[in-house]
Order: C-alpha cells, then structure tokens, then sequence
C-alpha cells in the first residue's frame, strides 16, 4: 500500500464522532492531572489539613475514579454516548469548581455545618463520578468511530491523547498556581472540561449502536463474582496491588514531602509533568528492548524498577533527584504497564476475557486508597515525630520490594511464564 493510499485510509476511516470524544480526552486528563498535582499541596497547606488526612484524601481522589469505572461502561451504554459524555463533563466542571472552592467564603456555612474531613472525602468523591462515564464513552468511540483497517491506529490516537493529557495537566497546574493561585488550578480544571461539555453538544453525534453492547450493572456484578471465583486471578490482583501503593506517592506524598524537607519553593506541578514525558518519549525504545521478554516476567522488572527508584531520593534529597526517581518510576510503569493487560489476557478462560479486563485496574483503585493512608502516616511519622523524613522511602521501597518479591513466588508457583510463551516468541 502507497503511503498516499494509507494517508486516503486515515482522512476516510474516522468518524467526526471519534476526533470529538479523543480530542476531549486531551481536556479531560489535563483537567484530572492538573487537579491530582496540586491537590496534596492543596489540602496541606491551603485547608491545613495534616499529613496523615492529607495522605488518606489524596488517595480517595485517585482511587474511587478506577472502582466507579466498572459500573461506568453499563451507565453509558443505557445513556448512549452524547447524554453520558456531557452529563460527564457537567459533573466534572462541577467537581473540579467546588473543589477549589473548599476554602471559599461562600462555603464558610457548610464548612461549619459538617465536618471538614467529611465534607472534602465527599466533594473528592464527585470527579469519578464523571471519569467512570467518559472512559467507557471515549474507548467505545474509538472502536464504533474507526473503520476497520484503522482501527489499530484509532487505539493507538487514543492513548497518544491520553498521554498528552497526562503531561499538559501538570504543567497547566504549574502555571495557574504560580500566576493564580493555587485554588485557581481547580478551577482552571472546571473551564476545560465544561469547555468540552459545550463542544460534545454542538459537535458530538452519537454512533450506532454497536452489535456487542455494554453488559449492565446486574450483569456486572455477576461478572465480579465470576472473577471473585478465580482465586489465582485474585490473588495476583492482590499482590499487584503493591506495585500501585509505590506509584502514587508520587501523587499523594511526594508534593508535600518536596515542600516539606526539599524546598518550599519548588515547583512541584512541573516536577510531576516528568512522568507522562519520560512515557510519551521512551515508550516505543523501551518495548523494543524488551519485546523478547514474557509478560509476567516484564510485570516483574517493572515493578522492581519503580521500587528501586525511590531509593534515589531517600538516598540524597533533593529537587533533581525527586526529578530522577519520578522518571524512574515512569521507565518501571513503560516496562509493566502493556505487558500487564497481555498476561490477564492469557490468564483469563477461553471467552471470559473481556470480563477479566473489566476488572484488571482494580488494583489500581485499591493501591490509591491503600498509598494515600500509608503515604501519610509515614510521612507523619518519619516527617514529623522522628524528624528522619527520607526513612518514608526507604519503606516505600520496601513494599514494592515485597512486591517484587511475591510476584517472583507466584511466578514459580502458578508459572504464568508458560501462559505468556507464546506471546514472547512472536
């Protein structure tokens, strides 16, 4: 095939459909990443909470998004595209704005009508009420809005969208906080995903309905139970799990620690934009390197990687080195990350795939809520009663090392080696 006949295939083989709901995603995820970079800091310094509530909040806000998103793909599907995108981004802008406003003068009333703890967990708790709808939305999208000698490309669109998101939500955070203050970020959140809640409803047109529709919330429990019944499936949920717990101090712990015992000034937002880059430029280098390695063997290095890596800091604390240890982090997520979703797929039974999918970012969810708790006590601990800040990562690191440490027991006893043999040699 000509490259102008590949070029004729592109401009012909997406809908208007698909380019909406994927350049929406770039908004989405810089709203979401803008708001998860500043929001330690936010709730520290700003609310005044403690680490410890700092840690535990955080958290909530980064793992109720991935528990929400399994009954997320039902809702969508009842609602069709277009109601469930907009309904999305509506929540959302919302969300977002009440967050920044948690310190508002205007909320003084009901800041002494509850609890404060109580009221922050449950605004934090709205984003995934939005997020849960747009994954499904945008994902369905790009399957029913691309043609089929595209379709690998469309998916391809998808996560380039998704990583640009990723790496623009920090830095629009930095800027706002610098030039507007840091409760302006959330708002600035709120503007680009109500500015796509306008643009699904002038340009948005929903697809036909596909032959394969979203299983319903009824049916989605079932399938719960369904994975719930495969104890080896569970079991590996639950050690991976640890892998999360490591990962996210970068969203939870490590803002406050840089302002804490680094720098009071730096620029933590920027900081954090290292992620999503060393992902954007190192992705297709790495998996090249790598391609011969099976996946759970892969899922293993990466999480010893990411693990390793904060060791960087707890060794010499620094604004560079944190820089360093997040890009560490970033090269053990490119290793595992693909090759995690290739080894579920080998362990799930023949037709059941596409549940065993559903459920695969569940330790993502968990590993949030579980690093938000720990992350803070640690960092109440190590930071404030022992006065020995850089000791948090040295545990840190010892959990993804225990981490690492089980995967390789399941390796040899499960040997998930021979399900991924095949996929290694192709």
């Amino acid at each position: 095939m000509s490259f102008s006949q590949r070029l004729q295939d592109i401009r012909d083989g997406f809908d208007s459909g698909f380019w909406v709901a994927n350049i929406s995603e770039i908004f989405e995820r810089l709203a979401y990443y803008a708001a998860f970079s500043s929001l330690a800091i936010y709730l520290h310094e700003t609310l005044n909470f403690p680490a410890s509530q700092t840690g535990t909040l955080t958290g909530i806000f980064g793992g109720m998004v991935w528990f929400m998103a399994i009954f997320g793909g039902a809702l969508a599907d009842r609602l069709g595209f277009r109601r469930a995108l907009s309904l999305a981004y509506l929540i959302l802008s919302a969300a977002y704005f009440l967050i920044g406003s948690l310190g508002a003068s205007w909320m003084a009333p009901l800041r002494g009508a509850v609890p404060l703890t109580g009221l922050v967990a449950f605004v934090l708790l709205l984003p995934a009420l939005g997020v849960s709808m747009v994954k499904p939305c945008v994902v369905g999208m790009t399957a029913r809005g691309s043609r089929e000698n595209v379709r690998t490309l469309g998916y391809s669109i998808y996560y380039t969208m998704v990583n640009i998101g990723g790496a623009a939500g920090p830095f629009v955070a930095s800027w706002a906080h610098r030039h507007l203050g840091i409760e302006r970020v959330f708002r600035v959140s709120a503007l680009s995903v109500f500015a796509m809640f306008i643009a699904v409803l002038i340009f948005f047109r929903d697809p036909g309905r596909a032959a394969e529709v979203s299983p319903s919330i009824k049916q989605t429990l079932r399938n719960f139970l369904t994975v719930a019944g495969n104890p080896k499936f569970m079991i590996f949920l639950l050690i991976f799990t640890g892998y999360w717990v490591v990962f996210w101090q970068e969203f939870i712990m490590l803002p406050v620690y840089i302002h804490a015992h680094i720098s009071s000034t730096a620029d933590v937002e920027l900081m954090l934009m290292t992620d999503a880059s060393v992902v954007i430029c190192l992705t297709l280098a790495v998996n090249h390197v790598l391609r011969k390695l099976g996946a759970f063997r892969a899922v293993i290095l990466g999480t010893l990687v990411s693990s390793l890596a904060w060791l960087v800091l707890a060794a010499h604390p620094t604004v560079w080195t944190a820089v360093l240890a997040i890009g560490i982090v970033a090269v053990g997520e490119i290793i595992q990350q693909p090759r995690y979703y290739e080894y579920i797929s080998n362990l799930a039974p023949a037709g059941q795939q596409g549940t065993y999918m559903g459920f695969a970012f569940m330790p993502i969810g968990i590993g949030s809520l579980i690093g938000g708790w720990l992350g803070g006590r640690l960092a109440h601990h190590y930071g404030e009663v022992v006065n020995q800040p850089e000791r948090m990562w040295w545990v840190i690191c010892g959990v993804g090392l225990l981490t690492t440490a089980l995967l390789v027991v399941y390796d040899r006893i499960v040997k998930p080696g021979q399900e991924d043999a095949p996929a290694a040699s192709a």
